[in-house]
């Protein structure tokens, strides 16, 4: 079913409008598996970038509190880093939202 598979590639593209709340009301709503598999898919791709820079802070507050030097910069890194993992994860959003919408539509019936 056509309505399917643009659901499940609207879960890609949400990057765009509602990262973390159209993929998780998506699974929870739908009852097709393969639209659950593409919704979770998604929802962990937009959470990747947000761990990376949560990671790092955490990171630079463990060495603050046990008084390594050097480590001040920690926190721009981890910006950085988590600003271009962001464009990757979003340009690998739009290349999955247009493999689904190109896949055969056997899968989603």
């Amino acid at each position: 079913m056509e309505g399917n598979k643009l659901l499940a590639a609207l879960c890609y593209f949400s990057v765009f409008f509602a990262p973390f709340l159209f993929p998780i009301i998506v699974y929870f709503v739908t009852k097709h598996e393969r639209v659950k598999e593409h919704a979770k898919k998604s929802f962990l791709s937009h959470l990747i970038p947000i761990a990376i820079v949560v990671t790092t802070g955490g990171l630079f507050m463990l060495f603050a509190i046990a008084g390594v030097d050097g480590w001040i910069g920690l926190p721009f890194i981890g910006i950085v880093i988590g600003g271009i993992v962001h464009v990757v994860v979003i340009v690998w959003n739009i290349i999955k939202g247009i493999q689904v919408l190109q896949e055969s539509g056997g899968m989603y019936e």
